[in-house]
């Protein structure tokens, strides 16, 4: 049942997705910028069969935007613990959050 006071389960396209079914969506964090897979049930403990299509879908999208390998799943719930979601993080996702733009190659700043 969704939470009238959740923010994952309004599910505002406020961002670019990437795909939706009937466990999950996923779209980019609007805090992170990076690709979150979020479980349509309100909830913090999806069961294992939902809970593993959810990380391949993420892990899937990941790899397609940052490169195989390239990221991590962060599955820790910071600021909505209440609502299974899960983060793919690149090695530049703080530098893009924190507004700083380096130099991918030579990670200097420009």
């Amino acid at each position: 049942m969704p939470d009238p006071h959740c923010e994952l389960c309004e599910a505002a396209h406020l961002t670019t997705w990437y795909h939706a079914d009937e466990v999950c969506w996923i779209a980019d964090c609007e805090i992170c910028d990076v690709p979150m897979v979020v479980w349509v049930e309100h909830g913090a403990t999806p069961p294992d069969d939902e809970l593993r299509h959810m990380i391949a879908e993420l892990e899937r999208v990941a790899g397609d935007r940052f490169g195989e390998a390239r990221f991590t799943v962060d599955r820790v719930m910071r600021q909505i613990p209440a609502h299974f979601h899960a983060h793919a993080r690149d090695e530049h996702w703080w530098q893009r959050r924190s507004g700083f733009r380096f130099d991918a190659p030579s990670g200097r700043r420009p």
